[in-house]
């Protein structure tokens, strides 16, 4: 199984540490109001929400490709808008601080806090 975002500098391999990195990831979410969920090609579905993370508006496309036996093979995220693509990742980043998966995410201390522009 293999995770791809844009919340990451890489490719998360691997389903065990697909599973962690999207287990946290949920908690950050205060709610999540999916917009569409369909199906994609074949062997996929996709889906669209709306979230907020510490208040903040976030959303995501993802498209989830499936393997013969239905199970999830490949995950594709998508989060927008950008300012809320990099709060999300140093959030990510900073949970993760001094694991393996701390490569693939911004450096916490990088950046700047949104401006209220940016909030809604």
């Amino acid at each position: 199984m293999t995770l791809e975002a844009g919340v990451f500098n890489g490719t998360i391999h691997g389903a065990k540490d697909v599973l962690a990195v999207l287990s946290y990831a949920r908690t950050l979410y205060e709610f999540q109001d999916f917009i569409y969920i369909g199906k994609y090609g074949e062997n996929g579905f996709v889906e669209d929400y709306a979230a907020t993370v510490d208040g903040r508006p976030i959303a995501n496309i993802a498209v989830v490709y499936k393997n013969e036996e239905g199970k999830t093979q490949h995950l594709v995220m998508n989060h927008r808008p950008l300012p809320m693509l990099q709060y999300f990742s140093r959030k990510l980043g900073e949970h993760f601080a001094g694991t393996e998966y701390a490569k693939c995410c911004a450096d916490p201390s990088t950046g700047t806090d949104l401006s209220d522009s940016d909030r809604g």
